[in-house]
């Protein structure tokens, strides 16, 4: 076995466990790694790709499945819905350049990060734990059918329009949109996911041959990880899972902005995005409050809160 083939063996396993944890992502990393590592043309990779995000996000399907993580006519309708608005915005993408659609993605890409990390608004009266875990009571509670019907056309649409495999938007639609806890959010894309990568894939195969021993053995490593990943997801707390996929998202948004900058100005615009990053961490540790880098904060509620709790004397 060459060392190449160990190296993308190992990174597809990462390709899983986003899809596990994340219920995104699979496209982003399994292009590159196909690209880059593997030596895949591009239409190959991106044929390949699809094979290996379907397959795997609906083998890790089953295991979010078991532990009730999927509103399965959400997800179904959803997915319709979803392949009839791809299509038609794979039809009005070829009249748009390719940079455009790119550019656009990743400014979508920031947008809804910034929204994951920020969340939901709380409802009046709701603080503290029961907001994060608040929205848990809908858990068992299907989406209305006109809502998911039209949030997986604007989905899809928005999908086909810049080719990717709709994780980073389902689950913020899922979640965001529809009110569905992180968990089940990720568990329901993942049934999204699947049915448009095939359908993707369908379309693919009349044109493009795809090296199946390679292709076969990435999926298998991707779904090593996905079951990993799908095992995390419900043990990691809904807000700390939300937030990282926001700021998992933020990374590659400013990542492909930074790729489809001119040539001549990308090492300023990455030193830029570089400082602003450092800027934020700074502020966030030294001068934001509900930063959860201000320990000194957190220290002082601390405090305040062992005064309260101490009896008075008699």
């Amino acid at each position: 076995m060459s060392a190449t083939l160990i190296l993308v063996l190992a990174l597809s396993v990462l390709i899983g466990l986003s899809l596990g944890v994340l219920g995104g992502g699979g496209s982003i990393l399994t292009v590159p790694i196909l690209v880059y590592v593997a030596g895949f043309e591009a239409k190959q990779a991106i044929a390949a790709s699809l094979f290996v995000v379907g397959v795997t996000s609906a083998i890790s399907v089953i295991s979010h499945a078991r532990n009730g993580r999927v509103m399965w006519r959400t997800g179904l309708i959803f997915g319709a819905a979803g392949m009839a608005g791809a299509f038609i915005g794979g039809l009005l993408g070829g009249f748009i350049p390719g940079q455009v659609l790119l550019i656009a993605f990743a400014l979508m890409m920031v947008a809804t990060s910034v929204a994951m990390i920020r969340g939901r608004r709380k409802t009046s009266g709701t603080t503290g734990a029961g907001a994060d875990s608040a929205p848990a009571e809908g858990v068992k509670r299907e989406l209305p059918l006109k809502r998911v019907i039209l949030d997986g056309v604007v989905v899809g649409l928005v999908t086909g329009l810049v080719g990717a495999g709709g994780g980073f938007l389902v689950v913020p639609a899922l979640a965001l949109l529809g009110g569905l806890p992180m968990s089940v959010a990720v568990g329901t894309s993942l049934v999204v996911i699947s049915m448009k990568s095939f359908a993707g894939l369908a379309g693919y195969l009349t044109t493009v041959e795809i090296n199946w021993p390679l292709t076969l053995a990435v999926t298998a490593a991707a779904i090593v990880g996905s079951l990993i990943g799908a095992q995390l997801a419900g043990r990691i707390p809904e807000a700390a899972l939300r937030k990282g996929f926001g700021w998992f998202v933020l990374v590659m948004g400013a990542f492909v902005l930074i790729q489809q900058a001119p040539t001549d100005i990308r090492l300023a615009l990455a030193a830029a995005v570089a400082g602003l990053a450092l800027a934020a961490l700074v502020a966030c540790r030294f001068i934001i409050p509900a930063c959860p880098l201000n320990t000194r904060h957190r220290y002082k509620q601390a405090r305040r809160g062992r005064r309260r709790n101490t009896p008075t004397p008699a």
